[in-house]
């Protein structure tokens, strides 16, 4: 599924969430749905397949989750498989995830650094970003030591990067500009 497609999706549920009053609860009930599609290849390959028929596919989702998700999940996850888009269900998580998260205040900061980084360090880290983009910042981490030192950050499309790797990569370009 493209990503405006799946947007499209992600706003539609968004709308009812928040109406309801149930942002969070749908926000981890698609996660958890998402997350089981992804971790399993037979699950994928089951909701993606052209061949099994529409009610299947539906009789299969209500008797696996049927009692544990909101109505307006399940009714979403219906008309995902009834338009042969099931197997899409992370796209629409990572899209509804993003559209709550805006709405909310909140931004995800991924870390790479160079070493593992102190519990300090990642609350540090999550202060001066909250304060520089005006939102709750939570922090997931990542180790490369091909950085040597300092960190990179990416928060949606923008990346912080004070990291040793790439300040000699820059000393190096005008090295040889200058030539």
């Amino acid at each position: 599924m493209s990503a405006v497609a799946a947007k499209r999706y992600a706003k539609a549920l968004f709308t009812v969430a928040k109406e309801k009053g149930a942002l969070e609860e749908t926000g981890k009930q698609l996660d958890a749905v998402a997350a089981s599609i992804e971790g399993h290849a037979d699950i994928r390959a089951f909701f993606g397949h052209p061949n099994i028929e529409t009610d299947v596919k539906i009789r299969a989702l209500e008797n696996a989750v049927g009692g544990q998700l909101a109505e307006h999940v399940i009714n979403t996850l219906k008309l995902l498989i009834v338009r042969g888009r099931g197997n899409t269900v992370p796209d629409v998580a990572a899209a509804f995830r993003s559209i709550s998260d805006e709405s909310l205040g909140r931004a995800h900061a991924n870390v790479t650094s160079a070493f593992a980084l102190t519990p300090e360090q990642q609350e540090e880290i999550a202060r001066k970003f909250s304060a520089l983009t005006g939102k709750t910042v939570t922090v997931e981490l990542a180790v490369d030591p091909s950085l040597l030192g300092g960190i990179r950050v990416r928060i949606g499309d923008t990346l912080y990067d004070s990291s040793l790797a790439t300040k000699l990569a820059e000393i190096e370009k005008s090295f040889n500009h200058a030539r």
